[in-house]
């Protein structure tokens, strides 16, 4: 498979608040569903649905225990990525506040 798709593939499954929120959440230590719908205040549902996802796209990993499945950031280098992309766009956002806004040339003002 061509590295671009790969990339793309990545960001498409990272491309989601909640799954991003869950991934920082889980990424402190392994965690059970009921941990993280209370972190997060996601139903259970929409938190299982997003933990299959991060789970077949090889981002989180299972451990079970008993009734209980825990879950871990399969590969920890993916959290200093995501902190690189957040420097990122807090930088973007400071670089957009700073911008002056538009303003008509002067010949537009006659």
């Amino acid at each position: 498979m061509d590295e671009a798709l790969k990339m793309q593939l990545l960001f498409q499954t990272l491309g989601d608040a909640n799954r991003l929120r869950i991934i920082c959440f889980v990424g402190s230590g392994e965690r059970s569903v009921n941990e993280i719908v209370s972190a997060t205040r996601l139903s259970q549902p929409l938190v299982s649905h997003h933990l299959r996802v991060l789970r077949d796209k090889l981002v989180l990993e299972t451990r079970r225990k008993g009734p209980f499945v825990y879950y871990a950031v399969k590969n920890k280098r993916l959290l200093d990525a995501l902190g690189i992309f957040q420097e990122l766009a807090l930088a973007i956002e400071n670089l957009k506040s700073e911008s002056p806004m538009f303003c008509c040339p002067p010949w537009w003002r006659r």
